[in-house]
């Protein structure tokens, strides 16, 4: 397999899980900040010119974040990245959407490409300060789910590579605090070999 990603984009977190699971894959990063997504080397790999972007053994393409890590977690059922009772999958599945077209999607976007929501240059700290609000709002969401608990669900899953690379834009990038327990969690998610290891990889401190 090979992983196209961006270094620190949300396929960090997709990242992570494959060093989890332990099996060989390969890694491509493109530089998101000079386009290289748009060019025709990436799109004719995935059109829809994001990251991350999944290569599989027999050729075909997996894209989304969500998709990609529920089938890594269905084909290494060995790894228990996904409960198997309903209520456990639908929590993880929950955790993922909020964490992706929530707190990115309509938060940290706004931070990072404040001219997607607005045509007008003027508007563009009021765009951030609602990305902040959306943000702040999921980190105490995510937080209250956290009380009393190491990880999303109890034991380590993919939603907790969903909610750690949310949590390191906040916190690393822009320097945002995080609520006790989300500030709890990112810590053992740090402390995990896997995740110091993709760190390192990607040059991220």
């Amino acid at each position: 397999m090979k992983l196209i990603l961006g270094n620190g984009a949300c396929s960090l977190g997709i990242h992570i899980l494959l060093e989890e699971i332990g099996k060989p894959y390969e890694t491509q990063a493109i530089k998101l900040m000079e386009g290289e997504q748009y060019r025709p080397e990436f799109t004719s790999i995935n059109p829809k010119s994001k990251v991350p972007t999944l290569v599989r053994d027999d050729g075909s393409v997996l894209t989304e974040y969500p998709a990609i890590a529920v089938w890594l977690a269905r084909t290494n059922p060995d790894k228990h990245l996904l409960p198997a009772d309903p209520e456990g999958e639908a929590r993880v599945l929950e955790t993922i959407d909020y964490s992706v077209a929530t707190i990115h999607m309509q938060g940290f976007a706004r931070l990072f490409r404040s001219a997607n929501f607005t045509p007008n240059e003027a508007d563009y700290e009021k765009v951030r300060a609602r990305g902040r609000e959306i943000i702040e709002k999921g980190y105490g969401l995510l937080d209250k789910g956290l009380a009393g608990r190491d990880y999303v669900v109890g034991g380590f899953s993919i939603a907790d590579t969903a909610v750690f690379y949310v949590s390191y834009w906040g916190r690393d990038r822009m320097k945002m605090a995080l609520p006790s327990n989300l500030e709890a969690h990112y810590g053992r998610m740090r402390a995990r070999p896997a995740v110091q290891r993709v760190i390192q990889a990607e040059g991220l401190g």
